[in-house]
């Protein structure tokens, strides 16, 4: 990188799949909080390539039953799988498609200020250290690119709505290896629900 130049939004050191489910974000959006998610394809299932298919765009009605992810436009900024490798699909400068309807303290779509990591789980079954690890590593390299102050999960700015990371998600782990100036907020105040819900209304008419 020359003299002066912006810093690349994509992480050295980590595996690159560019999806074309990104956008870009609000002209002059700071990137302030990182999204916790779990994701498995099919559910409690690992180490196949459903969720990077997903991504990309080309996971179609492969199998029975999920004929409603054909055509889904979603994506993560990262994937975390249970051997702790991380595999990066979107610019972290730009937009991923992960939050959905969402609030964090006062602010909907959480997708224009946020980054989005996916971890390889189901939500009834604890994660592996190996993705503690890698996610830790990844919020400090995340801290030193982007002005981020908040980690949270996706139930926290979707309540009702979703349900990850989940109950075996370890909160107070993580915030032991937190970055400097970065904290942790899953309380049931840091979303605003009554304004989300406003907003699901005005989505519906």
């Amino acid at each position: 990188m020359t003299s002066g130049a912006a810093p690349s939004g994509w992480l050295a050191g980590v595996t690159h799949r560019p999806s074309p489910h990104v956008d870009d974000r609000p002209a002059g959006e700071a990137v302030t909080v990182a999204v916790v998610h779990y994701i498995s394809l099919p559910a409690g299932r690992f180490g196949g390539d459903e969720v990077d298919r997903l991504f990309m765009g080309t996971l179609g009605d492969s199998l029975p039953g999920w004929e409603s992810l054909a055509g889904l436009r979603v994506s993560s900024h990262f994937f975390i799988r249970r051997t702790g490798e991380t595999i990066q699909y979107a610019d972290v400068f730009r937009r991923a498609w992960h939050a959905g309807l969402s609030n964090f303290r006062g602010r909907n779509a959480v997708n224009d200020f946020s980054v989005g990591i996916e971890l390889e789980g189901w939500g009834e079954g604890p994660f592996e250290d190996a993705q503690y690890a890698a996610l830790e590593a990844l919020l400090h390299r995340l801290k030193a690119l982007l002005p981020l102050q908040y980690v949270t999960g996706h139930e926290t700015i979707a309540p009702g709505r979703k349900a990850d990371p989940g109950p075996f998600f370890d909160w107070e782990r993580l915030e032991r290896g937190l970055p400097a100036g970065v904290a942790a907020a899953h309380a049931a105040e840091d979303c605003d629900r009554v304004m989300l819900a406003r907003r699901a209304a005005e989505l519906a008419r």
